[in-house]
């Protein structure tokens, strides 16, 4: 069955790019299926794998390729000259080669190729979002799929809380990674709103992500989701305030006030069932010492996906603190960077830190240097969410998961793929306002030419 599932992925590639070719106008219903796809991916079954560890303790646990990894393929076959100075690229593959070199310092080789072959389709989608999203239209579509994506994770955790689940979770398997998902649906698409978009399926996806977020009943996440939306009201109304963005700002606190209560009585009932003095905290401690001791004895990593193994196995886990249990045990330390430091070495945790704030620096210089362009308002959006997800790392290892990775790679796409094009556009008027200097000049001798020869 598995290999019957691997022919369907790989002949779908041809099909889509067959499809693309005969009918170009029908690519917009490409961007919403790059949009939606990372959150229906799991609940489809719609990826299949070369090579399969179901049952490694990594993150990558094959290797594995995706629907929305052949329709990439198909969008980049289908683009013209994608790659051409494409912003982030070269911070994008330095992180690509950092995790290469882990794969040389690996126990287990194999399984740090799982994650370097992620990265891997994660350019992929990068790259293809990147080739369209300088036009506006294609931008609109890519978010229709977004927001479809999140009312697909809200009905989903709408049906778990009222099967009763108290902290529920969509189809993603764990309420963190749908969580920080859905960062890159909340912010850009408020985003979206802020620039003058009036769809309602905008709206109604915006509503969606802060209601499966609410029901997911994670501190983390619902702190920094709100945390990111002040941050981004706050931006935009000093980037350019206008009328319309007071009243989203109106309709963003109608919406608060549906959420909060949803919120806190999810919150009331998780911590009933568990409550918040169980020890949480110093087992993220004895995570963190665990990995930085991992890190000060081998400066350039442990290889990539191996930090679950090499806990236990050399001992850091249990010298650390960390309780001996299945569930202590088989997880990650619940911090990114430290994350990227001890499997990857100072390779991987420099290049990880560059892959975050480059876009975020130039996006918001993108957004508050042309105050006048509404993709300047969506590049804003989605460069806070990278700050936001830039703090969120701080307490989250799930960046690692290929899901949340696809949703990055959305988000810096757009960032690229806007910046790429503006640099496009400033060209052609440079060039055409040259072109028109020279015939200008040129006709106003010719002009003299013809009154000399005149009086001649």
């Amino acid at each position: 069955m598995r290999i019957i599932g691997l022919l369907l992925i790989l002949l779908s590639i041809p099909v889509f790019i067959a499809w693309l070719r005969r009918y170009p106008r029908q690519r917009k219903w490409a961007y919403l299926g790059v949009g939606i796809l990372p959150f229906v991916i799991s609940a489809f079954n719609l990826d299949a794998a070369f090579v399969t560890w179901p049952a490694w303790p990594g993150y990558a646990k094959g290797i594995v390729v995706s629907l929305l990894d052949t329709l990439a393929i198909a969008i980049l076959v289908t683009r013209r000259a994608p790659l051409k100075k494409l912003p982030f690229l070269i911070v994008f593959l330095a992180y690509l080669f950092a995790v290469a070199l882990s794969i040389a310092v690996s126990t287990l080789p194999m399984s740090s190729f799982f994650y370097f072959f992620q990265v891997t389709r994660i350019l992929l989608v990068f790259v293809a979002v990147a080739s369209f999203a300088g036009d506006p239209r294609a931008i609109r579509w890519l978010s229709y799929g977004l927001a479809l994506g999140a009312i697909f994770q809200a009905a989903a955790t709408v049906d778990q809380r009222l099967s009763g689940v108290v902290q529920a979770s969509g189809t993603m398997g764990h309420q963190n990674l749908l969580g920080l998902m859905l960062h890159f649906v909340t912010l850009p698409l408020l985003a979206l709103l802020l620039a003058g978009e009036r769809n309602k399926l905008i709206m109604l996806g915006v509503l969606a992500a802060l209601v499966a977020v609410a029901l997911g009943a994670s501190r983390g996440t619902v702190g920094f989701v709100a945390i990111g939306i002040v941050l981004l009201l706050t931006l935009s109304l000093m980037r350019r305030s206008t009328a319309h963005k007071w009243k989203m700002i109106g309709l963003a606190a109608v919406a608060f006030a549906i959420v909060a209560p949803i919120a806190m009585v999810s919150f009331e009932e998780r911590f009933t069932v568990r409550p918040v003095s169980e020890g949480s905290d110093e087992e993220r401690l004895a995570f963190e010492r665990a990995a930085k001791s991992m890190w000060k004895d081998h400066p350039m990593g442990v290889g990539a996906n191996q930090y679950v193994l090499v806990a236990n196995s050399e001992g850091y886990s249990a010298r650390a603190g960390v309780i001996w249990n299945w569930t202590s045990r088989a997880a990650n330390v619940h911090n990114m960077y430290l994350l990227a430091a001890a499997e990857t070495g100072w390779p991987g945790f420099l290049t990880f830190i560059a892959l975050l704030l480059i876009p975020t620096i130039q996006g918001l210089v993108f957004a508050f240097r042309n105050r006048r362009d509404p993709r300047g308002e969506v590049v804003l959006g989605v460069s806070v969410t990278f700050l936001i997800l830039g703090l969120h790392s701080l307490y989250e290892w799930v960046f690692v998961v290929y899901h949340a990775q696809y949703v990055f790679a959305i988000g810096l796409g757009i960032v690229a793929g806007c910046i790429r094009q503006l640099k496009i556009e400033q060209r052609m008027r440079s060039k055409a306002t040259k072109t028109q200097r020279s015939t200008l000049v040129k006709n106003g001798g010719d002009a003299r030419l013809g009154a000399a020869r005149t009086i001649y």
